[in-house]
């Protein structure tokens, strides 16, 4: 039976779709802005290049020598300890997690799609109000929007690496580049786009701190799609003799250059129609939909088009977040594809409801613990602990326990000179980065 491979550029296409998310769109150009605009770019940039990159190649290296599901991949190639480190694969659990309540945001975007089209609320605080009645008591809302995302993401993974996941990737990722490149062609005319430079670019290097470099190498660590087993997995259906080196700098290339150009657009229409910047939430849903309002007509419609656009991101994520376990009950039960991508679909679909309920009015109270009800703890757990601890076991698995000859072969002919000052950087800057970022993140630090 011959195995499906990806092509080249469906593979960068689909390992693109899983790293451009909902955080390129809202949470990079925030967290720019907070941490000094342009000194925390070049910091950012910095973490990217050491720490981002460095991981992706050697994501993608485990998952182009395994050729299996990341639990199989950990386990054969070990030199030794083979029975512990098969536990390691498992870090495909993350996404699967995450998947309870990232279906929940596709179904808010879905809803903002439909809603666009008639009408856009007047105000920021008429927006927040939308927003927040959806969120609170629009049940039966979120549900038909939660199970449109999980019918079509189970349906793209049942279809396979060609037919489903590729071909998706290569019609859903160049449409959203071209949306956006749209928005900001548009943005680049108006009069307050030379203020959102301002805001993305200019340093003011007395907001960056030791918080700000953390949140640096978080964000690069996350918005990259790694620690999730998602890399590792596309990286099996790999063609033999990939560049994995281009692949990974085109990767990282095309996930910083979107998050840079929505940004700019997004706090130029922001700044142009009397709103500033918001957190998290509040920029896609509160604030942008109430500048989208000052528009016109033509604010309808790019409100239609940005919410589409976020749809795309969400859904290439998306898939990539599921994939990974997919792969894993393919591999080591002999499940069909069909079996396996509906059995992972029913989890986080059913799983996500509880989500959901767990800001509905009536069910909060029930459905929280401490500070945080189900949906934030799902996103606490996977965000603080499970990806940094899936990117640490990757880079001490790379730097010390797969036979150094055995990177450096397939590596060094690609990275050249710079092969040993990346091997040093997997070993020893990695690691302590991702520990202190998981320690940050729980809030020991």
């Amino acid at each position: 039976m011959k195995i499906a491979r990806f092509s080249r550029i469906g593979f960068i296409l689909a390992t693109t779709g899983s790293a451009v998310g909902l955080g390129n769109i809202w949470k990079f150009p925030y967290i720019a802005g907070e941490y000094g605009g342009g000194a925390f770019v070049l910091v950012y940039l910095l973490t990217v290049l050491m720490i981002g990159f460095s991981i992706m190649i050697a994501e993608m290296l485990i998952g182009y020598i395994g050729r299996k599901d990341g639990v199989t991949s950990f386990e054969e190639l070990a030199s030794k300890n083979k029975h512990l480190w098969k536990f390691a694969g498992f870090q495909g659990l993350a996404g699967l997690l995450i998947m309870t309540f990232y279906s929940v945001v596709i179904g808010w975007i879905f809803h903002y799609v439909v809603t666009s089209l008639t009408s856009l609320p007047s105000s920021v605080a008429q927006a927040e109000t939308t927003f927040m009645s959806m969120l609170n008591s629009g049940m039966w809302t979120q549900l038909f929007y939660h199970t449109v995302a999980f019918v079509w993401i189970t349906y793209v993974l049942t279809r396979g690496i060609k037919g489903g996941i590729e071909k998706m990737n290569i019609i859903l990722m160049p449409t959203l580049m071209i949306i956006l490149l749209g928005m900001f062609a548009y943005a680049t005319t108006l009069n307050s786009f030379s203020q959102a430079v301002d805001f993305m670019f200019t340093p003011d290097w007395s907001k960056i701190d030791s918080t700000a470099f953390i949140t640096a190498v978080g964000h690069a660590f996350f918005t990259l799609s790694l620690g999730m087993g998602a890399i590792m997995t596309y990286s099996a259906s790999m063609e033999k003799n990939s560049n994995l080196v281009k692949n990974a700098f085109w990767v990282v290339f095309l996930d910083t250059f979107i998050a840079i150009i929505a940004g700019l657009m997004l706090f130029t229409f922001l700044y142009q129609y009397g709103s500033g910047p918001a957190k998290g939430p509040g920029l896609v849903f509160i604030s942008l939909p109430a500048a989208f309002y000052e528009m016109g007509i033509i604010g309808n419609i790019f409100a239609v088009i940005f919410f589409i656009a976020l749809a795309f991101a969400g859904l290439t994520s998306s898939v990539s977040l599921v994939e990974p376990m997919v792969q894993y009950f393919i591999d080591r039960f002999n499940w069909s594809r069909v079996k396996a991508s509906i059995s992972m679909g029913l989890f986080f679909y059913l799983i996500g409801i509880i989500s959901l309920l767990s800001n509905i009015d009536g069910f909060k109270e029930t459905l929280s613990w401490g500070e945080k009800n189900f949906f934030d703890w799902m996103d606490y757990i996977t965000a603080g602990i499970m990806l940094p601890l899936g990117g640490l076991l990757m880079a001490i698995f790379v730097g010390y326990v797969i036979e150094k000859q055995r990177v450096e072969s397939i590596l060094k002919p690609q990275l050249g000179f710079a092969f040993e000052t990346w091997y040093f950087s997997l070993r020893y800057i990695v690691p302590v980065a991702m520990f202190v970022v998981m320690l940050n993140l729980i809030g020991v630090i």
